[in-house]
């Protein structure tokens, strides 16, 4: 009985992206289902740099909190990165591949790799993670330069992340 709830609430966790195609370079590989999806709502974390020459903004690690369908706060999202679900289970992951589905107004889509799990919950056999239907995000294109280095901006953003797990 309890496989099936499981089941059934997979199934209905996985219909609320049916609707998005994931772009070829970011599609996880063969034998993997969605398992979990959560709507994100933060800031990505930009830190103003010094490399040859040249300031700029550079991605530190994203601030956000992961929602349920119903609006309901199940995690969060942070640097490393790292997902949180809400009763301790987690996943750190490094990026596969990136698609730029909204230049100039979104941070890019991702195929994300799990490297680390901690705990036994939602993520723990998490192996790959799209992050999906991606809203502002961007570094700032203004106020990097001497007087600013080392200085920090957040910038809101929100997208889809999609949890894939083997089977």
């Amino acid at each position: 009985m309890i496989k099936k709830i499981v089941l059934l609430w997979a199934v209905s966790q996985s219909l609320a992206y049916a609707g998005v195609s994931i772009p070829e370079p970011i599609k996880v590989p063969a034998g993997h289902h969605p398992a979990l999806t959560a709507h994100a709502k933060g800031e990505q974390i930009y830190q103003c740099s010094l490399s040859n020459g040249v300031y700029s903004w550079q991605i530190q690690a994203p601030d956000a909190q992961l929602f349920d369908d119903q609006g309901q706060i199940i995690g969060k999202h942070y640097e490393g990165p790292v997902w949180e679900y809400k009763e301790g289970s987690r996943v750190q992951g490094k990026i596969v591949a990136k698609v730029d589905m909204a230049p100039g107004s979104a941070i890019t889509w991702l195929l994300v790799e799990v490297v680390g799990h901690k705990g036994v919950g939602p993520f723990s056999k998490t192996r790959f993670i799209n992050r999906i239907n991606t809203q502002g995000g961007l570094p700032p294109v203004t106020g990097c330069d001497s007087n600013h280095l080392g200085q920090e901006k957040r910038v809101d953003y929100s997208a889809d992340y999609i949890f894939y797990q083997p089977g």
